[in-house]
């Protein structure tokens, strides 16, 4: 159940990232944030946007960060398992 939320969010971050990241205007002034002309700047203001869409890409990067490193351990617990079964000592056969 942990797994597939965890999937379910990661995708959702997945995808977010990539678009703020892509809505963020470079130093030449690009990016998908162009695209609205005036009306991007009136919204976010002039140096607002860049802190603003900074500390979005960072939010979502730890968040990223934190559900890759959480599914790597959870989707590891089978090999632990199956590690600790295969070091138990058997009683041999009669």
């Amino acid at each position: 159940m942990l797994h597939s939320i965890l999937n379910v969010v990661h995708v959702i971050v997945c995808f977010f990232l990539i678009l703020v990241v892509l809505l963020q205007q470079g130093k030449g002034g690009g990016g998908l944030a162009g695209l609205g002309g005036a009306t991007a700047g009136q919204v976010f203001g002039g140096r607002g946007a860049g802190n603003f869409m900074t500390r979005l890409t960072a939010a979502s990067a730890i968040i990223f960060m934190l559900t890759s490193v959480a599914l790597a351990y959870i989707s590891s617990g089978g090999d632990r398992a199956l590690r600790e079964f295969e070091e138990t000592p058997t009683e041999p056969a009669p």
